[in-house]
């Protein structure tokens, strides 16, 4: 009788994975592709407020149902993470519900349904995220920081080039068709994936997340350290989705910018952001995550706090622009910081994670917008106070045993 090595019919399907470098490579895209429509919305939304006549309060609520109504995609993808043995196919089904979603949005006949169906787009790229992060944690578990932070460029590209597009095609297409457009990166992906999903690492079952885990997370999440450590991310991404959220609209309706010129200043902060985070990710595995989560913060703060003082066109957007890209440079770092504290499961802990930065962060931008309603400037002010608190939050944290 012949006897069959299991190894040697594992073997051919091992050799068809993709290698690090190239899941690396395939995680970048596959994230800059899902973003691209959502990271239109930061400059589809003065546009959008023309056309409804909204007041930068609704902006805020408009962008805020948009972040919150993701996230909730956010935990239930990261527990589907660590129970599904194909990854690939979990990753493949984001693509086509991101599609879906925006281009049925784009049909949105006024502001509540719009909102909704924005919702539910962004629910679809929200679910790629603690997929494709906790799958790239486990193959670098020792690089958590660095892994973040490459996986990270391919979204912050998308708000990069997305909104610069979006600047550009504003001056000649409506909300509507710009937003049409802005799927096509997301259906393209989605084509390629079929050809990808056996390549694909699939996650071992004997690791899959069970009931006592998930319990111990909960408990864990919920001690004085865990909700330190919540109170610390949401400030610092309310803060820096308060900036995203109204420098474009301030720079439209104070200095009268075009769509293409704040496309231009959004995108150049995004780029400086995203050249950064993986650096920054690199150093914070290096040389500790507090201390350049501090400086890069209060650095931020100060910069948004000096725009009170301003009223030059130039040096305001500059100096806002400024102030994200030292946000945006430590988003890495801050996953990162998540992690090491509850490891064990990753594709629960990045969805964990992700709804707080995305759904509770989200209030920053209707706050902001409320502040806004009074004084657009003041808003700024506020996203400096929120970089502080954050700050504040992980210090008290960094005490907790």
């Amino acid at each position: 009788m012949t006897v069959v090595n299991p190894e040697s019919q594992t073997q051919p399907h091992q050799d068809r994975l993709l290698g690090l470098k190239s899941l690396q490579s395939v995680c970048v895209l596959g994230h800059l592709s899902n973003d691209w429509a959502s990271a239109a919305i930061w400059l589809l939304a003065p546009a959008i407020g023309l056309a409804f006549e909204l007041k930068p309060s609704e902006i805020g609520l408009l962008l805020t149902i948009h972040s919150i109504g993701a996230s909730l995609a956010y935990f239930p993808a990261g527990i589907l993470a660590d129970r599904v043995r194909s990854q690939g196919a979990l990753l493949l089904g984001t693509f086509w519900w991101v599609t879906l979603g925006y281009l049925l949005a784009s049909e949105a006949p006024g502001f509540w349904s719009l909102a909704i169906l924005l919702a539910i787009g962004g629910m679809g790229d929200a679910a790629w995220h603690p997929v494709a992060t906790g799958m790239l944690v486990r193959q670098m578990p020792n690089q958590r920081g660095q892994a973040l932070g490459v996986h990270a460029i391919g979204g912050t590209l998308a708000e990069v080039f997305s909104p610069l597009m979006v600047g550009f095609l504003l001056a000649i297409l409506d909300w509507q068709q710009v937003l049409r457009l802005s799927v096509l990166p997301a259906a393209f992906m989605g084509t390629v994936f079929f050809f990808l999903v056996r390549r694909i690492p699939s996650r071992h079952i004997s690791t899959a997340l069970t009931r006592s885990d998930l319990l111990a997370f909960i408990h864990q999440w919920r001690s004085r350290k865990g909700l330190l450590l919540v109170g610390g991310i949401a400030t610092y991404n309310m803060a820096l989705i308060a900036l995203m959220t109204m420098m474009p609209f301030y720079s439209q309706r104070a200095f009268g910018f075009s769509s293409a010129e704040t496309g231009v200043a959004f995108a150049l902060a995004m780029l400086a952001g995203s050249i950064g985070q993986p650096l920054v990710g690199r150093l914070s595995d290096r040389r500790g995550r507090f201390g350049i989560f501090a400086s890069c913060s209060v650095l931020a703060a100060i910069l948004s706090g000096s725009v009170l003082f301003l009223d030059t066109p130039l040096g305001t957007i500059g100096i806002l622009a400024c102030a994200m890209a030292a946000l945006v440079a430590i988003r890495s770092g801050v996953l990162a910081m998540a992690v090491d504290y509850s490891s064990k499961h990753e594709g629960t802990s990045m969805g964990f994670v992700f709804v707080v930065l995305d759904g509770v962060g989200a209030l920053g931008a209707v706050f902001a917008g409320l502040i806004g309603d009074f004084s657009l400037v003041a808003s700024f002010g506020f996203s400096g106070i929120l970089s502080l608190l954050a700050v504040g939050f992980i210090a008290m944290a960094q005490r907790e045993p």
